[in-house]
């Protein structure tokens, strides 16, 4: 006969709700799962990893008994932890992770933050298997976070015409004649990517809406680094207005990932000028690769990154609408590191998917509906520029303020 070890005594005496995550069956009042094996492995290796269809969704590490079809600890896991970017893969032309790569794309479930379904359908199994214990309805309480919008922008390109000098200037009218760049530096009209009153007003419009500004502080210009630079008075006194109102993040330039004294430096450059600690991060062209990338976050300081997401598609990188810490999988240790996956950036819309304002639109609409639905947090991303005058960008101003308007 079945004897029941101290540890167990306590797991089956214990009121409130249960998991048994394990191969044993024989436990009463509790809710099985079995395991699939990941979680009790080291290292890294290729995992068989099948999808099929559960309650109109796609799940994996199917298991063959339990109160749960599949592994959702071990399948979540495998999801947060970017599993799949610690094994060999193709990079895109940037040098990134190619979103081609992932289970989510192949499997068609990247625009769903599917990690947020399966905790509410896990949910709903508790409740219903409650109704069959005799466990009181009290002792159990599920602590739901309310649904958020964080509307995010990257600053990597302050002005079109003004504060670039004249040798910046004069070679770019003979690469691209331009009334507007005359009437601009005449002082006759406004810069077109010079949009950030007009944000402030739309802002205050919205006072719930809360906004990070990442401003990109390279001290020299280059291919992807083209920003005003930071000495200059101008970009001085943008970021530090910004800082005044607003919280602000670092936006490491293109030439800090090959080169972590460079991206060290900018942090400071930019705290020095904001005159306040900067522990918030969005890497520029969401070039990072794991786990190196984070983890020069932690070593600088950083304690919040916002870079979780494709800089080649919309959707849910991590297959997830909330925040997390990031779990080093390499080194197998748990970091405070807390990342915030976005899954809207314009740029996407426009260069990648060659979507219209409207189309965009409606994208950005449909993301930030499935995060409200799962009580997530919709973190969009837009450029000063997309919201300015330039004809490239025309439309995407009056989206954007209508998607401010009609989103509540």
């Amino acid at each position: 006969m079945y004897e029941l070890t101290t540890d167990e005594e306590r797991f089956t005496r214990a009121e409130g709700v249960k998991i048994n995550y394990s191969h044993l069956t024989h436990f009463a009042q509790a809710i099985s799962i079995q395991p699939q094996g990941l979680l009790q492995q080291s290292g890294i290796s290729i995992q068989p990893v099948e999808c099929f269809e559960y309650n109109e969704n796609k799940a994996f590490f199917k298991t063959a008994s339990g109160d749960f079809p599949f592994d959702i600890f071990a399948a979540t896991f495998y999801l947060l932890s970017r599993y799949e970017e610690y094994l060999p893969h193709t990079k895109d032309s940037y040098g990134r992770y190619a979103h081609e790569n992932s289970l989510a794309f192949k499997e068609g479930f990247l625009q769903l933050p599917l990690i947020n379904i399966w905790a509410e359908d896990l949910v709903k199994t508790i409740k219903e298997r409650l109704a069959s214990f005799t466990i009181h309805h009290s002792l159990f309480t599920i602590h739901n976070k309310p649904f958020s919008f964080l509307p995010t922008y990257d600053i990597d390109i302050a002005y079109s015409y003004n504060h670039k000098g004249l040798l910046r200037n004069i070679g770019g009218f003979f690469r691209q004649p331009s009334a507007a760049r005359i009437k601009v530096l005449l002082g006759v009209e406004q810069d077109p990517f010079d949009t950030y009153e007009w944000l402030h007003q739309l802002h205050a419009a919205h006072r719930q809406v809360q906004p990070i500004y990442f401003f990109l502080v390279a001290e020299k210009n280059s291919l992807y680094d083209k920003n005003i630079l930071p000495y200059h008075a101008a970009m001085q006194e943008l970021i530090k207005t910004h800082a005044a109102k607003y919280a602000i993040g670092l936006h490491p330039s293109w030439q800090s990932g090959d080169d972590e004294k460079v991206f060290v430096k900018e942090k400071k450059l930019l705290e020095a000028i904001a005159g306040k600690p900067i522990t918030a991060s969005r890497q520029h062209f969401i070039r990072f690769n794991l786990p190196q990338g984070y983890q020069r976050l932690i070593d600088a300081g950083i304690t919040d990154d916002y870079s979780m997401g494709y800089g080649s598609i919309n959707g849910f990188r991590a297959s997830v609408a909330s925040s997390f810490c990031w779990y080093n999988l390499q080194s197998e240790q748990e970091t405070t590191l807390r990342i915030h996956p976005f899954c809207f950036m314009e740029a996407n819309s426009f260069y990648e998917q060659h979507f219209t304002a409207l189309q965009a639109l409606e994208e950005m609409k449909y993301y930030y509906d499935v995060c409200k639905k799962v009580n997530g947090e919709f973190i969009s991303i837009w450029h000063n520029h997309f919201v300015g005058t330039d004809k490239m960008f025309e439309g995407w101003k009056e989206v954007y303020e209508k998607f401010m308007a009609i989103r509540n």
